[in-house]
């Protein structure tokens, strides 16, 4: 994320308060007392953190609501802790359905290295309300398993760790669950036990699904030093049909761009559905209050503009990786679907764009009806010649009006692309060998 993105996040004065901006964009789904909450937030400056597990070389889109949580807090004057789990991410949280494989030392602090990285840019580490980057490592692996039963383990009850709903879950299944997922809960509640101590924090973000992990810490630290903390459980990212985006189901969207190029990752917010596109302007971009009203206003009056979708594609594109790979995103998008031109696009975002689509070699001279038939936009060379005679079939958006034409060498952008388009929508590639 550039510094210049940083800038333009602002706090909102469409607000009274920033509990209020919390509610309204949704970002509250379970939360400690909300009225005592709420006065903790206004009363002056609190420290707050969130837990980055590092278990994948990449954060996703959960982690995203997280960050920028934690940056609208910095926004308001709290400081923020993000915590990456060189400790915790060694054990792995439990998930409902089976044990977590657990990795190497060495990649684990690989992983911590580059989620570090892929943290710092939406913070900021001056001024009165500086973030700060912590490791849990840092104080768990000085402490001795002795100690740990003795001064931790002793404030836990069995039975109200049994009660957690992904120990449940295990606990009732043909996987069991393992002695080391099941004190996940005790150490992420160290975690917040120890920065109460040493940071004088107090208060915990996640998603909605750690609820179990948040109030472990908020339990810990009313047994073992007589103080209420706070936490806020904030929704999951899901479709309009309520289905999560995960690693475990296989479309997580990645913020690292190597494993969800920029183009992917501003193509998934332009397919928003109407339904979605509304909820997570207010979650994941800076836009003002009024300003996302009007696009929901927009959206109702003229929806098949997709107004919502197409600001909300380039601003969280923007936010992850630069305005830069936005505008190549956006340019790309508007080229495929005829509105564009692609000697604008970058080869990288060319080829990202190109990823998915059915594509055919080619190279100059060869016929484009054959083209058209390699790369499944016709079922024959003569269902090809046929669409080419009805005005239908575009090279790189120009349309063909020759049915004996041929590819030429002008027509391979980067020396190595084009792309087919018969009719309005359906596309294919033509890759140089």
């Amino acid at each position: 994320m550039s510094s210049t993105v940083l800038a333009r996040q602002h706090n909102d004065p469409g607000f009274a308060s920033l509990w209020d901006e919390l509610q309204w964009r949704g970002l509250v789904q379970v939360s400690t007392d909300e009225h005592a909450l709420a006065d903790a937030l206004a009363a002056g400056s609190i420290t707050a953190y969130c837990g980055f597990d590092p278990t994948a070389p990449s954060l996703h889109l959960g982690h995203l609501t997280q960050l920028l949580v934690l940056r609208r807090l910095q926004l308001a004057g709290h400081r923020p802790l993000a915590l990456v789990g060189g400790s915790t991410g060694l054990i792995g949280d439990p998930r409902p359905t089976s044990e977590r494989v657990l990795h190497t030392k060495d990649l684990v602090a690989e992983w911590v290295a580059r989620i570090r990285a892929q943290v710092a840019p939406f913070l900021d580490f001056e001024g009165p309300s500086a973030a700060e980057l912590v490791d849990n490592l840092d104080w768990t692996s000085p402490l001795s398993a002795i100690d740990f039963l003795r001064d931790i383990g002793k404030h836990y009850r069995i039975g109200t760790m049994l009660k957690k709903d992904a120990v449940a879950a295990r606990l009732n299944s043909d996987a069991g669950i393992s002695y080391t997922e099941f004190s996940y809960q005790i150490l992420q509640g160290y975690d917040f036990l120890e920065l109460y101590r040493t940071r004088g924090c107090v208060l915990q973000t996640g998603g909605s699904d750690q609820w179990g992990n948040l109030t472990s810490g908020i339990d810990l630290i009313r047994r073992a030093e007589g103080v209420s903390v706070h936490a806020i459980g904030t929704p999951l990212v899901t479709d309009s049909e309520g289905r999560k985006f995960s690693k475990s189901e296989g479309t997580a969207i990645w913020l690292d761009p190597a494993a969800t190029s920029p183009y992917a990752f501003f193509q998934f917010w332009l397919n928003s559905a109407d339904a979605d596109a509304v909820q997570r302007l207010k979650v994941f971009t800076f836009l003002p209050r009024a300003e996302i009203e009007a696009l929901e206003a927009a959206l109702r009056e003229r929806p098949g503009a997709r107004e919502a979708q197409r600001r909300l594609a380039w601003e969280v594109t923007a936010l992850v990786h630069g305005d830069a790979a936005a505008d190549a995103a956006r340019d790309a998008s508007a080229a495929l679907f005829g509105t564009g031109e692609f000697e604008t696009v970058d080869e990288g975002t060319l080829s990202a764009a190109l990823a998915e689509l059915p594509r055919a070699q080619g190279e100059p001279g060869q016929r484009i009806d054959a083209l058209l038939a390699a790369a499944g936009l016709a079922k024959s060379n003569g269902d090809a010649r046929r669409g080419i005679a009805q005005g239908g079939v575009y090279v790189n958006n120009r349309r063909i009006e020759d049915e004996d034409a041929t590819l030429a060498e002008a027509d391979l952008l980067h020396g190595r692309f084009a792309v087919l388009r018969r009719g309005k929508r359906t596309l294919a590639a033509v890759v140089a060998p």
